[in-house]
């Protein structure tokens, strides 16, 4: 049955002779497995697939890791982190090359690890770095939430959390139709994106594996012939029209919209999670008074081009030499999420 849904997908698939058809996928994982499965090696000329601001840590500003070192380094905090972004470069070093110069980072696996630290060690200030988008927000809003309730003051969260609407706005004269993550939409539910036709923007909420990704794709084939936007729940099995309603109303009770930049595509209006101002003893920044820093992005990295889909990886003149996964320069090859690390993983077999 499966490969029957396979083989009817890639029919209409590659049978398209319409017009240039620009697909963006804005998923790590989605980008990821896209490269491993050698989707677009079977794709007909008019498809184009563009992997976009998918990845958490791709699209992590660089002030941010200077924000984050500032505290490593000059208030003593302990720093807890996941594994990807101790490497990602900020204006002069990286979390890694702060932590060998003698700052306290530490690897967790989840926010309330961070916080069991915390508890073990009130002599510390313990700062968790909270990044990514809806579908990781509510465990940084659950961390919160056990410190407050087991009254623990030496835990606090420096924020960059986002959400993708404002991101599918922004680009949305760059691409035709969008491939929305399926566990983005299990958690936030599927009425937002419904309504994003009415701005004329068409997207396809999808899962991860073969079947449903060529699915999706044959799916975008179909309704763009009918020349009107267009919003397909491809991933039913997963995502609902509600979504979690409980992790909604945590993260509504305990953090309010704001705006925030993202690597390589700037400031953006409402984009960004914070704490509410009721919860900002939590809030590193303001508990330590720390004012916003400006990152200087290293000037030869095109990680913000590749983001928008303005470029492909191999265009840069540092992919592959200067930057490498063993030494990146720019955040998309830090992650195994991000378009560089996957293209330099897969051997850069893209159309």
């Amino acid at each position: 049955m499966k490969e029957d849904v396979k083989q009817k997908a890639l029919q209409i698939i590659q049978s398209y002779d319409g017009p240039k058809l620009r697909i963006m996928e804005v998923c790590g994982t989605h980008t990821h497995e896209i490269f491993r499965l050698g989707i677009r090696k079977i794709l007909p000329e008019q498809i184009e697939l563009i992997s976009g601001p998918g990845c958490p840590v791709c699209v992590t500003p660089v002030g941010f890791v200077d924000e984050a070192i500032a505290l490593a380094l000059e208030h003593h905090a302990t720093v807890c982190t996941f594994g990807d972004l101790i490497r990602v470069p900020g204006s002069e070093k990286s979390l890694a090359s702060a932590r060998a110069e003698g700052a306290d980072v530490k690897i967790v696996y989840t926010p309330t690890d961070a916080v069991e630290y915390a508890k073990k060690h009130p002599e510390k200030e313990v700062v968790f770095l909270s990044v990514g988008f809806e579908t990781t927000t509510p465990s940084s809003c659950i961390a919160v939430q056990q410190a407050i309730e087991e009254e623990i003051p030496n835990f606090t969260i420096l924020t960059a959390n986002k959400t993708m609407p404002s991101a599918y706005r922004m680009l949305k004269d760059s691409v035709d139709v969008y491939l929305y993550p399926g566990h983005v939409n299990a958690i936030t539910g599927t009425e937002l994106c419904e309504s994003l036709t009415e701005e004329g923007i068409s997207g396809i909420v999808t899962g991860f594996t073969a079947n449903e990704l060529l699915t999706a794709i044959a799916v975008a084939v179909k309704k763009i012939q009918e020349g009107k936007p267009f919003f397909v729940n491809a991933y039913p099995r997963v995502v609902t029209r509600e979504g979690s309603q409980n992790a909604k109303k945590l993260v509504d009770r305990l953090m309010e919209s704001c705006d925030t930049e993202w690597r390589g595509l700037g400031m953006i209006p409402a984009s960004g999670m914070k704490l509410r101002k009721e919860y900002e003893t939590y809030d590193a920044r303001y508990h330590f008074q720390i004012e916003p820093i400006k990152g200087k992005e290293n000037p030869a990295c095109r990680c913000g081009e590749v983001l928008q889909g303005k470029c492909k990886p191999s265009d840069c003149p540092c992919f592959g030499t200067a930057c490498n996964p063993m030494h990146p320069v720019g955040a998309c090859m830090v992650s195994n999420e991000g378009a560089c690390s996957a293209y330099y993983q897969y051997g850069g077999k893209i159309k």
